[in-house]
């Protein structure tokens, strides 16, 4: 049973507030310290993981109402005595699933989509080392491009910013796409303006447009945003995601370069079909996993995107789907 501790400072006014919230919720402890030197005191609480976001919004009402309040959520490796759902789990009844609150998620997935110098340069080697492993026709070389591809970060800030209705968030997301990727493919056509041109396995599957190209994009989608929500092994998705990415945007550019525009247009289809369906199918997961913002105003604003980014998501598969069938056929 994953276990959260959810710390609150706030001023002395706040004790009975912060105790009825304690009470009422099902936590598994909770105390306090005594005032600071500047008249706050914090209160720790124990929950479960899969009850942590209610406690969250309830004591964010305190942060509304007080500026120097602050909460700080950490996570517990072991604990004695142990939890009591533990042993119900084990006598028949199976514990709630963890999951982690929509402020660790804002908070780990607002990092990955900040476009940094760092960021930037990983996408440019990844780009160099993806497009020379196609060129001499080396699995493992793209591989390790897809390791170092950092592509994961900005797609799920796109898709939970327009799920939470933040502006902000699905902006920034947005530029880090189109320069992280933008990046990828300028290279990629530089290291083509001065390569010969060559035909390999490697570069040729990246034109070969297909359902089952579509659906490993959906899955990685869906994937990514289970992985970082239950605190999984999100590198390994994120080589997922790479693998819809960087490789057909690596080979669009190495294409454009060598003037092969039948091949071009194969790779950026490929490319456009793996971001659309990445976008769609982890904004999905995000909605059925309940992730919604926590203010009215945000709510709505939410509710209002809802509709427009499924409807282009998935306007723009179906298209590129119905292409897939005519570039078949």
């Amino acid at each position: 049973m994953a276990l959260k501790i959810i710390e609150i400072v706030a001023p002395a006014s706040e004790k009975a507030a912060i105790g009825r919230i304690a009470d009422s919720h099902d936590v598994v402890d909770w105390w306090r310290t005594s005032s600071f030197e500047d008249e706050r005191f914090s209160t720790q609480l124990v929950v479960r993981a899969e009850g942590q976001q209610e406690v969250l919004d309830d004591l964010q009402e305190i942060l509304d109402r007080c500026e120097n309040a602050r909460i700080m959520i950490s996570g517990v490796q072991a604990t004695l005595p142990k939890d009591t759902t533990e042993e119900e789990g084990k006598k028949g009844r199976q514990p709630s699933e963890g999951s982690r609150s929509r402020e660790e998620l804002y908070a780990e997935v607002a990092g990955g989509s900040a476009l940094t110098s760092t960021y930037l340069l990983l996408c440019g080697l990844s780009a160099i080392v993806a497009a020379m492993g196609m060129i001499e026709n080396s699995p493992a070389v793209v591989i390790g491009a897809m390791v170092i591809a950092p592509l994961l970060g900005p797609n799920l800030a796109l898709a939970l910013g327009t799920t939470l209705g933040d502006t902000g968030l699905s902006r920034n997301a947005v530029w880090a796409n189109l320069a992280g990727l933008g990046l990828s493919i300028g290279l990629a056509i530089a290291i083509g303006l001065v390569m010969e041109p060559v035909s390999t396995d490697e570069l040729l599957s990246r034109t070969d447009v297909s359902y089952p190209a579509m659906i490993l994009a959906l899955a990685s989608g869906a994937a990514a945003v289970l992985s970082l929500q239950s605190g999984g092994a999100a590198g390994l998705v994120g080589v997922m995601v790479a693998v819809a990415l960087m490789p057909p945007a690596a080979a669009l550019g190495l294409f454009l370069g060598w003037g092969d525009w039948s091949h071009a247009i194969g790779a950026a289809l490929m490319l456009a079909i793996n971001i659309a369906a990445i976008n769609l199918s982890a904004k999905m997961v995000f909605v059925l996993k309940g992730i919604s913002p926590r203010r009215w105003p945000e709510k709505t604003r939410a509710r209002r995107s809802m509709p427009w980014s499924f409807g282009f998501w998935g306007i723009t598969l179906a298209v590129l789907a119905v292409l897939i069938w005519i570039a078949q056929h």
